[in-house]
């Protein structure tokens, strides 16, 4: 995902997507630890992913507090 589709996002979207992220990458752990991952760089980038999003999240909460 590119950041600038994540900003775009509304915050219902963003926390939904968080959470799907979150799943694919724990299945991509399991994977990874049983050996049945072949694209190894899946994990890097969506971790990756993840942080774009937490990012946004963050962004966005530190702006409405102002």
């Amino acid at each position: 995902m590119l950041a600038n589709e994540i900003k775009i996002m509304a915050d219902e979207e963003l926390l939904k997507k968080s959470e799907e992220i979150r799943k694919n990458l724990f299945n991509l752990k399991i994977q990874m630890a049983t050996g049945q991952l072949n694209n190894t760089s899946l994990l890097r980038q969506t971790r990756r992913d993840l942080a774009r999003i937490l990012t946004v999240i963050r962004e966005r909460k530190s702006k409405g507090k102002k």
